[in-house]
């Protein structure tokens, strides 16, 4: 296999999530104030639930076509991408600490949705003529 056939699967579902981050979460911007003073936001819960489907169906599909690798660290690069730029421009340097937890968060989530998928659609190792026998 060429190495551009082994890094395209990598390079799309790193795409994926910078993709699925701006649909569902990069627009919204504005913290909600509370009559109590206390702020929330900027994003709903329902953002949040959104870009998470979308990115199990990502990893889902890869992992099922024997992209399980791929599909772990290319979608978590692209996720923590994603949170890197769209925080970034938090004047207190905090965002760092938050897109840390977001990679560390996606690589354990994407390696344990990624292993299942692939153990059930029986993907887990990819077979070799010489190794079975054929």
């Amino acid at each position: 296999m060429t190495p551009s056939k082994r890094l395209a699967p990598a390079l799309v579902l790193f795409l994926v999530p910078v993709a699925a981050w701006a649909a569902w979460l990069g627009w919204d911007q504005h913290r909600d104030v509370h009559p109590d003073g206390s702020v929330s936001g900027p994003y709903e819960a329902w953002q949040v639930i959104g870009l998470l489907l979308t990115l199990l169906v990502a990893v889902g599909r890869a992992a099922s076509r024997r992209h399980v690798t791929a599909a772990v660290l290319g979608t978590t690069a692209g996720l923590t991408a994603a949170a890197c730029y769209d925080w970034s421009d938090d004047s207190s340097g905090l965002f760092v600490i938050g897109a840390g937890l977001v990679a560390v968060a996606s690589l354990v989530a994407t390696a344990a949705v990624a292993t299942v998928i692939a153990a059930v659609t029986g993907h887990g190792r990819e077979s070799h003529p010489r190794a079975t026998g054929e």
